[in-house]
């Protein structure tokens, strides 16, 4: 196998290719500080998806001396066609000298064949070491392009775009932070342009990224249902012996069995999440609950989850009917017909109206207490009899994959999941609102699904990933 194409990110001190490199090789481990320096060696990071390796960034320190490092090669160079070899000339002879370490460990990975993305920060004026730079890179002939990654506040694009134009084949504006997904796919096919040796591994490398992503979808989506189903049907339980059973009342014994209820549930969510950031390779975000501030208005079990994400009763209704409708097809199956549709009509105006009426309130699990039998006695708290706990965390569910999904690897910020103002399950298709509700009904009743309502449960809920998806990118 050929080696993957190797890119070095290089350009001034603390001008944000740490950043990029974070985000094109999706590695939120990688170092990003605001003080100059933070980068003193070169660091390389390959981009690998299933033990396969599209390509390689190569994290470098800044620029020190670039004007003295451009008046020792043009005091060395005899013409054009020496340029790149008196770039390897100067990196030979200045190696340990102090004066150009960080130009030495930029330089090594070019001269080694790497193709060059310069990143500046278009919020800076051009200057004359810019200048110097972009003129060092050019005497190495390597594949380049430039990066504008606006830090601050000002803008000087415009700018920037004509004096990086004269020096660079591919100019574009990135901010390594923000930068959707196609952004990235896009640097990678312009560097295929580039070099005609790396045309085909990048173009394969945007496919195989491409179809990761999907593949990172449909996996979310099963850990999501998963979750459900067993936040759904979980019960609480206890067993007492009889001098236990004396010395509580039934309320402190409700008392307890809910919270640890409530607690298991609260867990299963930080599971869930921690599942799909590992999934996308975020493995250090910042997402204590005290800090996401989801501990009081913002817990599982508040009034404001229920009202931001709980459905409408006209939305339980006709996805009841539909979901009991299906329930009581199998009353017709049993009569080989001969109830003429009947029992699905039954099935589903019972479906309806069981969740027409009870779709306003948030209905706590039940307790259920045994009789003393051989000196012992047995509570359980739950399983959960409102299909509203189910659409409420789907909805936080798929609302904190959109934020995962679509987070470069290069954000250090808390992770804020913003609720949505609109509930976007309304605009989910009928057959994925009925599978939902089919899986939470099961789950109330503790009944087992098939394989073929399992898989349909997953396809739903990969589907309202993609209907939150485009409503989220989409909104006015």
């Amino acid at each position: 196998m050929s080696q993957p194409p190797v890119f070095a990110v290089v350009g001034h001190p603390n001008k944000g290719k740490s950043s990029v490199v974070a985000t094109l090789s999706q590695n939120d481990a990688i170092a990003i500080a605001m003080e100059p320096g933070t980068t003193r060696k070169r660091q390389s990071y390959p981009m690998t998806v299933d033990g396969r390796t599209l390509y390689v960034l190569v994290d470098t320190p800044g620029f020190q001396r670039p004007r003295r490092v451009l008046e020792w090669l043009e005091a060395h160079s005899v013409s054009a066609s020496d340029r790149a070899e008196t770039v390897k000339a100067f990196v030979t002879q200045h190696q340990g000298d102090g004066r150009f370490t960080d130009e030495c460990e930029l330089l090594t990975p070019l001269i080694d064949g790497a193709g060059i993305i310069y990143v500046v920060d278009g919020s800076v004026p051009y200057s004359a070491e810019h200048e110097a730079e972009m003129t060092i890179l050019r005497w190495t002939g390597r594949p380049s392009l430039a990066l504008i990654n606006s830090i601050g506040s000002e803008d000087y694009s415009d700018t920037w775009q004509s004096a990086l134009g004269q020096f660079f084949q591919v100019v574009r504006k990135f901010d390594a932070v923000r930068a959707p997904f196609e952004q990235h796919l896009s640097l990678l096919r312009a560097f295929g342009q580039l070099e005609p040796a790396w045309e085909q591994p990048l173009e394969e490398a945007t496919g195989f990224l491409s179809e990761h992503r999907r593949k990172c979808r449909s996996q979310s989506a099963g850990l999501v249902a998963r979750a459900l189903k067993e936040m759904m049907a979980y019960r609480e339980k206890r067993t007492l012996t009889s001098a236990q059973a004396s010395g509580m009342s039934d309320e402190q014994l409700a008392g307890q069995l809910r919270e640890r209820w409530y607690r298991h549930q609260r867990q299963r969510e930080q599971t869930l999440r921690m599942d799909i950031e590992h999934l996308y390779h975020h493995q250090r975000i910042q997402r204590q609950e005290a800090e996401l501030a989801w501990h009081n208005e913002h817990d599982l079990f508040s009034e404001d989850s229920r009202s931001t994400w709980a459905v409408s009763r006209r939305y339980l209704a006709t996805a009841g009917f539909g979901a009991g409708a299906v329930s009581g097809a199998s009353i017709d199956a049993i009569t080989l017909g001969h109830s003429l549709g009947a029992g699905a009509l039954v099935g589903g105006l019972i479906g309806a109206a069981g969740t027409y009426f009870y779709g306003d309130r948030l209905m706590l699990p039940a307790l259920n207490i045994g009789v003393l039998k051989d000196g012992f006695k047995t509570a359980t708290f739950g399983p959960v009899q409102d299909s509203q706990f189910g659409y409420v965390i789907l909805g936080r569910a798929v609302d904190h994959w959109w934020h995962i999904s679509h987070r470069n690897h290069a954000g250090r910020d808390l992770l804020d999941l913003e609720p949505a103002d609109h509930h976007w399950l309304e605009s989910l298709d009928k057959s994925s609102r009925r599978a939902i509700q089919l899986a939470f009904d099961k789950c109330r009743k503790q009944q087992s699904m098939d394989e073929r309502q399992q898989q349909n449960f997953i396809a739903a809920v990969e589907q309202s990933m993609v209907t939150y998806d485009d409503w989220r990118l989409n909104r006015p």
